[in-house]
């Protein structure tokens, strides 16, 4: 992907995909159900993906899909009748999967199904209960100190019975058939940051994609965490083998410092792609090794498949106080960090998409650039883009065994700057591309 082709503006960038995580925060999702159909509907509107629906009780290796949840409602009142904990007013109020009940019981009793953060007492916490089946409310610390009744009534208007699993899908294919995988997860709520800046980044990722004739095919998933990854690769184990590198999208709104995880082989293309944006990006970032928790990339990098697949993030998962609480709200994503963010992975991409190995066809010593009217270039005229040393270190380290990143990181020069110079030397017919 070439971020020079995108002819949006930054901020029109930010505005785009802000936009989307305000559309899609209300939406109450789960591992399945019609949030996520909901959710994917709007994606719809800016790319074309395949809906699947895959049903309860297909065998996916060691698991099974599960049942499908749905709710409608939900709400705990006092003896007086008020609503006091209202899934109306917040869709983390209700435990994830939680089992339909309408009854009344006793404090001590309720207590057992109540879930809060005592530490950031205002906020409310996402919890789930998506393989054991229980009920349960997650409400603020400070309203839970408010509970004195005896006796409550609680209501869950839902239901958890056989139905499908659904995920989205988008193919962008290539000049080759080799892929690029580029996964999120829709599985949660009304989380911005976890992970709504992951799924309407990837959103124009591909939509922008889409308008190009990428190197690589592309492959874009929307998916329930763990169970969506699991079901996905079960089911399509014969397209596995075209999938060379692969980033999971995450935790990219917030302002924290971009942090990406290796694959689990640790030197892939596309490791070594990340860490030399990230490097030149001109901020602080960190990159940790691959470890084996966290999203869709522990799936993806299990040792049957061992995917080039690592992650990129800003603030990593549970290592931010808001994470998996109702403070990861709309306050806490801003328009200019998911900007920063999506630039970040076209920069990514764009390398990968343009890192070709080249042999030199005059290796022994350098060719004469002269009577071929290149070091007029490198006099400013008339092609001041062309730089005498880029040109240089390609000729030298066009080998067939060097890639354009390898060129680039030896000799300290931009991606670009060696890329523009290939280019010129490969119209000049002073080089080939390996396997093209």
């Amino acid at each position: 992907m070439n971020i020079s082709s995108i002819k949006t503006s930054s901020e029109e960038i930010a505005q785009e995909v802000y936009q989307l995580v305000y559309q899609l925060y209300p939406i109450c999702r789960s591992i399945t159900g019609n949030g996520v159909r909901e959710t994917l509907k709007l994606i719809q509107q800016h790319i074309p993906l395949s809906v699947h629906e895959v049903p309860t009780g297909t065998q996916i290796f060691d698991w099974t899909v599960p049942k499908e949840w749905n709710i409608k409602d939900a709400y705990i009142k006092n003896s007086q009748g008020k609503k006091i904990v209202d899934f109306a007013n917040s869709n983390l109020h209700v435990v994830s999967y939680s089992l339909p009940i309408d009854k009344k019981v006793f404090l001590t009793e309720l207590k057992a199904h109540l879930f809060t953060l005592p530490e950031y007492p205002d906020w409310i916490p996402f919890r789930t209960s998506y393989y054991k089946e229980a009920w349960g409310f997650c409400l603020s610390h400070n309203q839970y100190l408010e509970l004195n009744d005896q006796e409550y009534e609680v209501f869950i208007d839902s239901s958890l019975e056989p139905g499908h699993l659904t995920y989205g899908e988008y193919y962008i294919p290539g000049k080759s058939t080799d892929e690029v995988l580029i996964s999120c997860h829709v599985c949660h709520p009304s989380l911005c940051n976890d992970n709504l800046s992951g799924i309407a980044i990837a959103t124009f990722i591909a939509k922008y994609l889409s308008q190009t004739t990428p190197r690589y095919s592309y492959r874009f998933l929307w998916i329930p965490g763990t169970i969506g990854s699991i079901t996905w690769l079960a089911l399509n184990e014969a397209k596995v083998n075209n999938i060379k590198h692969g980033l999971v999208l995450t935790c990219l709104g917030d302002s924290g410092n971009f942090t990406y995880k290796k694959s689990r082989r640790g030197d892939t293309e596309i490791d070594k792609v990340a860490a030399y944006v990230l490097k030149n990006s001109k901020q602080d970032y960190k990159i940790i090794d691959f470890f084996p928790y966290g999203y869709d990339e522990r799936q993806y990098c299990s040792p049957g498949f061992n995917l080039a697949v690592g992650c990129l993030m800003r603030s990593s998962h549970n290592c931010f106080p808001e994470y998996h609480t109702s403070a990861d709200d709309l306050n806490f994503v801003q328009p200019q960090y998911l900007a920063e963010s999506f630039f970040q992975c076209s920069s990514i991409l764009h390398i990968l998409n343009n890192n070709d190995i080249y042999y030199s066809k005059n290796p022994k010593c350098e060719p004469q650039l002269g009577r071929r009217g290149l070091y007029q270039a490198y006099n400013g005229r008339p092609d001041s883009r062309l730089n005498q040393m880029a040109t240089l270190w390609v000729l030298n380290l066009s080998d067939g065994q060097q890639t354009l990143l390898d060129i680039a990181e030896r000799s300290g020069m931009s991606f670009d700057m060696i890329k523009y110079a290939a280019d010129t030397l490969l119209a000049h017919d002073l080089l080939t591309i390996k396997n093209s």
